[in-house]
């Protein structure tokens, strides 16, 4: 079972990373998400869903 929530953990992280490295964020702003999330993985990850960085937009 902790496989299982560990794998997902992992799964979700790695999402937010990807996430991370297409928004518009400046190069600081990237690092210190990533930082958050390498660090405190759970909590990390809820903050970024709160308030991360938004994805690029792409112009219309």
């Amino acid at each position: 079972m902790e496989f299982i929530i560990g794998a997902i953990i992992f799964v979700a992280d790695v999402y937010a990373i990807m996430k991370i490295f297409q928004s518009d964020a400046t190069t600081t702003a990237k690092v210190i998400w990533i930082v958050i999330i390498l660090v405190l993985p759970v909590i990390g990850f809820i903050a970024w869903l709160i308030a991360g960085p938004k994805p690029a937009q792409a112009g219309f």
